[in-house]
Formats: C-alpha cells, sequence, structure tokens
C-alpha cells in the first residue's frame, strides 16, 4: 500500500464501530511480529525506540542523551518499511514548540511512511505548553499532511491527576477543531473517568494501557466508547524485565527457565523470511 493507501485504511479504524487495539512496536522484529499476530495497525513506542538505544524517554531535558528527530525518524522508516499495515508514529511534541517545527516533523514522518502520528502538548519542561499554542500547533500538523491520521495528546492527566479532567476535555475538543482526528488522553485506567472523557470529548479516544493501573480489561474500554486503544512502551518495558530476570537467574542461580516462553528458531526464521520477501520493493509514498 501507498502512504495515502495506509492513512485512509487508519482513518477507517478510527470510525469502525467497536474500536481496535493498537500494538506499540520499537523495532522491524516486533513490528513483524505483532503485524503477524493479527493488529490491524501497529505504532512506534518512544520508550521503546529510546530504551533500545540505550536512551532515556518522556520530558529529557538533556539534549545530549535524548532520541532525536532523525534517530526517531529513522527507526520509523524501518518499521513502515517491514509490514504492510498502517504505522502510526509517536512524533513526541514534534521535536520543537514552533507550530512549523511540528508541521516540518510531520513532513518527515509522511515521508517516512507514517500513517499517523501522536503530537503531545508538553515538551521537556514541567508544565503543558500554552493551550493557544498548543492549537496552533496541531493546526499546523493538520495544514502540513491532509493524508494521516493526527492523534493529538494532552498530558493534562498525566501531569495533574483526575483535577487535570475539565483540562483534558477542553483541550481535547479544541484540538479536535483544530483538526486532530483522535485525542489521546494517557493517565488513566479509570473506567469511570473514561467514560467522561468518552461523554465529554466529541471525537475518538486513544486510551493507552499498561502505563497506569486499570480496573477494567481493553475489552470493557472499547465497549465504553474507547475507539483506539494503545499499549505505549508497555511491551517494551515488559520484553526489557524479562532480560532482567533472565540475567539475575543465570548469576543467581545458574538455571535456564527463563527460556520457556522463548519462540522458536524455526518459526522465527520462517516468519522473518516470509516477511521479508514479500515486502518486495516499497511503492510511491
Amino acid at each position: 500500500m501507498t502512504q495515502t493507501q495506509r492513512a485512509n485504511a487508519f482513518l477507517a479504524l478510527h470510525k469502525a464501530p467497536g474500536g481496535f487495539i493498537l500494538g506499540n512496536a520499537w523495532d522491524a522484529g516486533s513490528a513483524i511480529l505483532m503485524a503477524a499476530e493479527g493488529f490491524k495497525a501497529i505504532a512506534t513506542t518512544s520508550a521503546g525506540v529510546a530504551f533500545s538505544i540505550g536512551k532515556p524517554d518522556y520530558r529529557v531535558g538533556d539534549p545530549r542523551v535524548a532520541v532525536s528527530r532523525e534517530e526517531t525518524l529513522a527507526r520509523l522508516a524501518e518499521l513502515t518499511s517491514a509490514v504492510d499495515i498502517p504505522v502510526n508514529a509517536d512524533l513526541e511534541d514534534g521535536y520543537g514548540e514552533a507550530p512549523e517545527a511540528v508541521a516540518e516533523t510531520v513532513r518527515l514522518a509522511v515521508a517516512a511512511g507514517a500513517a499517523g502520528g501522536n503530537i503531545e502538548d508538553i515538551g521537556a519542561g514541567p508544565d503543558l505548553y500554552d493551550e493557544a499554542l498548543s492549537v496552533e500547533r496541531i493546526a499546523a500538523a493538520r495544514a502540513a499532511a491532509p493524508h494521516f491520521v493526527l492523534n493529538a495528546r494532552t498530558d493534562a492527566l498525566q501531569i495533574a491527576g483526575p483535577e487535570g479532567l475539565a483540562e483534558a476535555i477542553r483541550r481535547g475538543n479544541r484540538y479536535l477543531e483544530a483538526g486532530a482526528d483522535c485525542v489521546f488522553v494517557p493517565g488513566t485506567g479509570d473506567l469511570d473517568l473514561i467514560r467522561t472523557l468518552v461523554r465529554e470529548i466529541a471525537g475518538p479516544l486513544n486510551i493507552v494501557v499498561g502505563l497506569t493501573s486499570a480496573n477494567a480489561t481493553a475489552r470493557q474500554m472499547l465497549e465504553a466508547g474507547v475507539q483506539r486503544i494503545s499499549t505505549g512502551g508497555s511491551i517494551a518495558r515488559a520484553a526489557l524485565g524479562l532480560v532482567r530476570r533472565a540475567a539475575r537467574e543465570l548469576l543467581d542461580e545458574g538455571t535456564f527457565g527463563y527460556g520457556a516462553g522463548q519462540i522458536g528458531q524455526g518459526e522465527l526464521n520462517a516468519l522473518y523470511s516470509t516477511a521479508r520477501l514479500n515486502a518486495g520493493t516499497p511503492e510511491p509514498r
């Protein structure tokens, strides 16, 4: 599929009854595996990408250790060339406060094959961007890429907890008016609060699971009206948790129980060989 076809297919998922679950991958191998397991679309995860290259994630104030835009886009291109389903790009805050910086980042993400992407309303600092500026940033992203599913993220709940609910709703609706296709509100797994967000935000809602404790399953969230569920960096962190447990088991006990859940070499060889052969020559964007 071309980039435009992927974007159209991705947008259709945001309009389909019942919603969908989006798996967050961090490299080509995890992307291929998730696609093979049946996800209709996948996304990158800034946390997973950062940790895979040995860097920190989220509000990283020191540019010397932060993941650069170039690194993010290079990894994005690896994922979009590895699978033939829509890929959503985690674009952080657009790699710049100014609307022009956000627009350029979105254009580069489209060139790398992304069907859509997240734009956050917080940078490396402790506070959200000014609300009016945040709206301008979403409008600039929309203007930069008509065929792109724009997921506007607000960290109002993430920063302030339940006291940030009113601000999250207000910002979410303003972002939709500015051209966003979906509103992403991380920071809660509470079903009652999620129902409030669904009721008060006038467009598709994205909830992330695995980041906070939840009193509901993904199916219950979808039944409550959530349109899009993502996993964020939780699967990547779980994979790193296995690495730590394996290391401790080997060094402390000398046993190999960590290997019980591994996928067989032959199965992975067949999966990745087929995926690469089917990928062929990328179509024009």
